[in-house]
């Protein structure tokens, strides 16, 4: 730390460049659809902010709007919008050659010198106080291979050198120079300039202190009304540098202007860094510095010597980037997808599991309305890895209401559903790895014949094989029977299983409970495209003996059967209000997120919403019911559970060990037999029962009338 009187050189921080991703992307489509071979200087604006933390500077960077945009309008500038406070703008220059040799033979310290006479022209011409951010200027050569997608560049920031440099008197934390009410006064103007949409991005100011230690902040223009006023005057620049020892670069043609447009020998200036975006007088620092410059400096035709080229690992030479990977359109569409959701763990979600997402396999039986949305939903969330199952065909009727579809999906009888939705997914997103399916489900109430028996029973074994390979199933299909052998399968397999079912104003979205085997019995390897370890862990997580979740058929009371023979139009259809399938679909996804970040996964216990007795863990994505019931004429949502039944045609046990014991001849007689299921499940007698019991309570009832007739 200087102390006073130390009387050593100033040295200052050397700003350092960063450049994102997207400024290559944007220079690169420039070159080809607009400059060609034209190798004209390009403006550019570079944006920097204050020092934000203690040990880490902030960096002079190039975004994507750096460059003006690659429409055919006539701007000749790139768009900067004023006002932003982590956004303070450096005006440029980028010279981009067509050739290796050429970006060598460039004349690096004429350009240097080229770009600090413009800083000099506007010290001398006012324009510097007048718009202080032309105070600091970048210099960016390169050579784009776009062959091999090779960046070449080097960076300068051009600062005028004092001739002799500036002596360092005193530098301090802000904290220790000022005095309490000072330094709280001080913290409140700067605050209040950095939060201004006028003044936030407005990077060198005045500060002033009056006698009665109250502290104002004002624009450089104002310099003669604050030396009338005999207060104490600070030269103050938002510095990027964090070091307790140097100020920052943005400091060296600061010094430059004071001592050129003022005259001053002596200045006392603040480098004004920030924690969490408020003045930190602790991490600012406040110097003073002696300036004694040679006779003739000060005159606009001496032009002072310029500095400013980046070193590279202590050496002067330029940097070279390879983004063949990230330049491919398909790298940046997966780049910009995943933004959103690495934002989320930056502070709102820290613990969100992408790998998780990422390496999920979700099996869609369904590429109706619901399906479409649900597929849409899953990309969203990360998930790159989405099969679809349908034998439908695109009708005209569908595209209005199923996102994936359009018009062109119609014609010639309509394409597959299954094949027209994974070309559109791909369409949205080139990065998905999407498959179509075209399959009919096997239905319990719809009989086949002994020559469609073969057929029948490789569907059977086919969806099974889709349900072991994938890690979630979502049952999304129009009829209550097509659910019945996916939930069969899962309940075996333990799969993650969401039900999403509509009515036409009212929906259903539930989380199947775990089969009634609380393992998966004869495991295969896991192929390398299964999901990571951590998901079975997860998904066979030990129940404690709780009981289990019920599935979409444990309340029914009659098995499945058919339900779209002998009906009209409208019940053949699934007329519903346009709004509900994306509300269900939206929660079957976030339910299915919901499952996968719970500590017991498909396990986990039913969280009702507004209940006293929630989970025991504290879930940073909110509770995790079982079922979820939305009506939209009351716009209201319930959330319920229902356990499971141990007379239920899908899940329960009995019926569970008959298809482990018969496997596909079990599936057979309960396609071709509708009274089967419930005969195996006990329904049958239950029923008859429950009928006895009806007719007993008659007879008894007619006793009782006929003893009142005699009375």
């Amino acid at each position: 730390m200087a102390k006073e009187g130390s009387g050593s050189i100033l040295q200052f921080a050397p700003l350092q460049s960063s450049v994102d991703e997207g400024f290559w992307h944007r220079l690169s489509s420039l070159k080809l659809n607009k400059f060609g071979i034209d190798d004209s200087p390009i403006p550019i604006s570079g944006f920097y902010a204050p020092c934000s933390h203690p040990q880490v500077s902030n960096h002079l960077t190039l975004l994507a709007e750096s460059l003006l945009s690659d429409s055919n309008d006539e701007s000749t500038m790139p768009s900067v919008i004023r006002g932003n406070r982590n956004r303070c703008s450096v005006p440029g220059i980028l010279y981009n050659t067509n050739t290796m040799e050429g970006f060598h033979a460039l004349d690096k310290q004429g350009l240097l010198k080229a770009e600090a006479m413009k800083i000099w022209e506007d010290i001398h011409s006012g324009k510097a106080v007048e718009d202080c951010a032309v105070l600091s200027r970048v210099l960016l050569i390169s050579f784009a291979d776009l062959k091999k997608w090779n960046f070449h560049y080097w960076f300068a920031f051009p600062a005028l050198a004092l001739d002799p440099p500036a002596t360092l008197v005193d530098l301090r934390p802000a904290s220790q120079w000022f005095t309490l009410e000072e330094a709280e006064s001080v913290s409140t103007a700067c605050n209040e300039w950095r939060n201004s949409s006028l003044t936030a991005d407005v990077p060198f100011f005045l500060v002033s202190i009056g006698s009665d230690s109250h502290a104002a902040v004002r624009h450089l223009k104002d310099l003669e009304a604050c030396q009338r006023d005999g207060q104490k005057l600070l030269f103050a620049f938002y510095d990027p540098c964090h070091l307790p020892n140097n100020p920052g670069w943005p400091l060296r043609n600061f010094l430059a202007l004071i001592s050129a447009r003022w005259n001053l020998k002596t200045v006392r200036f603040l480098c004004y860094r920030e924690n969490r975006g408020f003045a930190d007088l602790n991490l600012s620092l406040v110097g003073e510095a002696l300036i004694t410059v040679q006779q003739g400096w000060r005159e606009q035709q001496c032009v002072p010597n310029a500095v400013g080229w980046e070193l590279n690992k202590g050496r002067k030479v330029p940097r070279c980037i390879n983004l063949a990977k990230s330049m491919d359109p398909t790298r940046l569409a997966i780049s910009a997808a995943d933004l959103n959701l690495k934002l989320m763990r930056w502070r709102a979600l820290p613990s969100l599991n992408l790998e998780i997402l990422f390496s999920l396999k979700c099996l869609l039986l369904g590429a109706g309305t619901l399906g479409c949305q649900v597929a849409r939903m899953l990309m969203a969330w990360g998930v790159r890895r989405i099969t679809l199952l349908d034998n439908g065909r695109v009708a005209m009727s569908n595209p209005l209401r199923q996102s994936l579809y359009t018009l062109d999906d119609c014609h010639n009888g309509g394409d597959f559903k299954a094949t027209a939705a994974v070309r559109s997914l791909q369409r949205i997103f080139p990065a998905v790895e999407a498959e179509g399916i075209v399959m009919a489900i096997p239905m319990p109430g719809h009989p086949v014949s002994s020559q469609e028996e073969k057929s029948v029973l490789e569907d059977c074994k086919r969806l099974n094989d889709l349900i072991d390979s994938h890690d979630v199933i979502f049952l999304l299909t129009d009829t209550r029977e097509s659910r019945w052998l996916p939930t069969l399968l899962c309940a075996n397999r333990n799969k993650i299983t969401i039900t999403a079912a509509l009515g036409f104003d009212s929906f259903l979205v539930m989380r199947h409970g775990p089969g009634p085997f609380n393992s998966i019995p004869n495991l295969k390897a896991e192929t390398e495209d299964s999901l990571a370890a951590g998901m079975d862990n997860l998904v066979l997580t030990n129940t404690d003996g709780q009981h289990r979740l019920g599935c979409y058929f444990c309340n029914d009371v009659v098995a499945p059967t058919d339900s779209t023979s002998n009906r009209t139009l409208d019940q053949q259809c699934t007329v519903t209000r346009p709004g509900l399938a994306p509300i269900a679909s939206a929660l079957a996804v976030e339910l299915l997120v919901g499952i996968l970040h719970h500590p017991n996964g498909i396990f986990a216990e039913a969280e009702i919403a507004n209940s006293s007795s929630g989970g025991n863990f504290e879930l940073p994505l909110g509770i995790l019911p079982h079922q979820i019931r939305g009506s939209l004429p009351h716009f209201q949502q319930m959330t319920l559970l229902g356990h499971s039944s141990n007379s239920c045609t899908a899940c329960c046990s009995t019926v569970v060990s008959e298809y482990r014991k018969r496997g596909m001849q079990f599936i057979l007689q309960a396609i071709n037999h509708p009274t089967y299921l419930e005969d195996v499940t006990g329904l049958t007698e239950l029923m008859r029962s429950a009928n006895s019991f009806q007719l007993d309570w008659d007879d008894d009832i007619e006793v009782a009338d006929d003893e009142c007739v005699k009375l």
